[in-house]
């Protein structure tokens, strides 16, 4: 199993040596696809340090388009038959892989979501994130019949062939439920796997708003209509 893992970056200069020195460590990537989605903050020196680093490729973006759309850029380049997207700002950390990638190798799963309320080890979060997540969460099983537990996760992994043919419109943080509607409605096998979570807040440097709950709100009624 060749894995590439996708790191969308944008405005991480205090991170993304940290996440890259993590992901490496796991000594799993056959390739490490990082996307600067326009950064600002001196995130782009950094990468060009680490654009020569061995098994680990950058992508510009010249100007800000949002997560989705750099994930997606990542999906295009990355080469690997397994995908794994890792968020740049360590809310979630790379030991997680092993557990995340069990159910694709033992051949059960298409796809497996990191869930953040299935047990694992977590800082306790801001409460209306969370119910903003289950509310979300509970949206999409009512739609798609399912039994998710967190949609919104940012730790999804994936075989190369459920993506082929899957035509992402999301340009921002509502990549997430678009995705999720689309594996659903194809019938992918999905589990889901308990994970460690270390949540920032917005003085930390979160970027998620309340627009971007209605913009998923929109996407999971949108996508179970049209594809």
């Amino acid at each position: 199993m060749n894995l590439s893992v996708i790191i969308p970056v944008y405005n991480e200069a205090k991170n993304i040596e940290e996440i890259v020195k993590r992901v490496q460590a796991t000594k799993l990537p056959h390739e490490i696809v990082i996307v600067d989605d326009g950064s600002r903050d001196g995130t782009r020196e950094i990468l060009q340090k680490l654009d020569r680093r061995k098994k680990v490729r950058v992508v510009l973006h010249e100007m800000n388009q949002g997560k989705g759309a750099a994930v997606v850029t990542g999906m295009r380049a990355a080469k690997g038959d397994v995908l794994l997207i890792q968020d740049a700002d360590l809310e979630y950390h790379p030991r997680d892989y092993p557990v995340l990638l069990q159910p694709i190798k033992d051949g059960d799963a298409d796809v497996v979501y990191g869930s953040r309320f299935l047990g694992g080890p977590h800082r306790v979060t801001m409460f209306w994130h969370q119910v903003a997540n289950k509310l979300l969460t509970f949206m999409t099983n009512i739609l798609y019949d399912s039994i998710l537990t967190d949609m919104e996760t940012g730790y999804k992994v994936f075989r190369r062939e459920v993506i082929e043919g899957m035509n992402i419109r999301s340009k921002r943080f509502n990549f997430e439920p678009e995705f999720t509607a689309k594996i659903l409605k194809r019938k992918y096998r999905i589990f889901e796997v308990p994970i460690s979570f270390n949540p920032r807040d917005y003085s930390d440097g979160k970027k998620i708003k309340l627009k971007d709950a209605f913009e998923a709100v929109w996407a999971l009624i949108r996508y179970r209509f049209v594809d």
